[in-house]
């Protein structure tokens, strides 16, 4: 017979399936249809054609991938930290990475659309990957991750703004500040050319870990048990995290939270075994950038807000919460 609460789970399932596809198509469909321009999705001249594909494509392509990315490296950070804080921009692996992209720009040494642009985000973030690895040590708790993780983010803030105020052109920081409080404005197909690549390649090496990520709801002790060479799995898994956190700070800026947000949205639908997580922050995290760009693109503003402030609107009362709901748990366990 039948367990009719594994149907009633079932069914609940796909309505938050349902729902999810309708609110991503409807924010994907306000988003190609903001402006000032009287047509809509079909545009009637050649002129309106024109910046339909070369300038309202290319920017939801782009956000939709930062939010593709941001959501997996959230969820693989939390699922192998074991924390569920923790997040690339919390924990100051955006801070490297962006450290490392403008002090290239900033000195010539690479054009803002070279494809060897995303390796050097690579080697930023994974810089403070391993940096962030050393304090905050073997045991990864909360508060200790999160302390060591403001302390490297702070580092590479105040080393960007002295690279910036360094600048002989009196504009560049304001251009510079803009970028790093994230933002896809004025971006084109170079931009998503930039970052596809770079995506999939980290996409495909964390599923191919999937099994290693996985298996982190075991002890550590566990893994040579369980057939994983743990060394070349971390290696492996790390160089996809850094990839996916590199690739989006060179399109996009630092654009923080989404990371954090989506993993916590889909483990409140239900979902929690690591594998389904890790996917479904992707989707989840491309659909929520989606909808804040698009909350940005329709906000009356004088000046286009960067993603990065509305993200953090949103991110950090929740970022509070979580904080106030493990402190209480923890004092209950005392």
């Amino acid at each position: 017979m039948t367990n009719p609460r594994v149907n009633k789970s079932a069914g609940i399932s796909w309505w938050w399936v349902t729902l999810f596809i309708v609110l991503t198509s409807c924010f994907a469909v306000l988003h190609l249809g903001s402006g000032d321009s009287t047509w809509w999705l079909w545009p009637s001249t050649a002129l309106d054609a024109q910046i339909l594909m070369d300038i309202r494509w290319p920017r939801l392509l782009l956000v939709c991938l930062n939010g593709i990315a941001l959501g997996l490296a959230g969820a693989v950070i939390q699922t192998i930290f074991r924390n569920p804080l923790a997040e690339p921009g919390i924990i100051g692996i955006s801070s490297g990475a962006a450290l490392v992209v403008v002090s290239a720009l900033y000195f010539g040494w690479i054009l803002p659309t070279a494809w060897s642009l995303p390796v050097l985000g690579m080697a930023g973030a994974l810089g403070a990957f391993g940096l962030l690895w050393v304090l905050a040590g073997r045991s990864l708790q909360t508060i200790r991750l999160l302390l060591a993780g403001v302390a490297i983010a702070a580092l590479g803030s105040a080393l960007l703004a002295l690279i910036l105020s360094l600048a002989p052109n009196p504009f560049a920081f304001q251009e510079w500040t803009l970028w790093l409080m994230g933002s896809v404005a004025n971006r084109g197909w170079e931009h998503v050319l930039l970052m596809l690549p770079s995506t999939c390649i980290a996409v495909s090496i964390l599923f191919w870990q999937r099994h290693f990520i996985s298996a982190h709801v075991f002890a550590s002790s566990q893994f040579a048990v369980l057939g994983f060479n743990h060394h070349r799995a971390q290696v492996a898994v790390l160089f996809g995290l850094t990839l996916l956190v590199g690739a989006s700070v060179v399109s996009a800026g630092m654009i923080g939270f989404i990371g954090l947000i989506a993993p916590h949205l889909v483990r409140l639908v239900g979902i929690h075994r690591p594998r389904a997580l890790l996917w479904w922050s992707a989707a989840v995290g491309g659909s929520c950038l989606v909808a804040v760009d698009t909350i940005v693109m329709w906000l009356p503003t004088r000046q286009e807000l960067p993603l990065g402030v509305i993200t953090a609107l949103f991110g950090a009362p929740i970022l509070l919460y979580l904080l106030h709901r493990f402190a209480a748990r923890e004092a209950g366990h005392a």
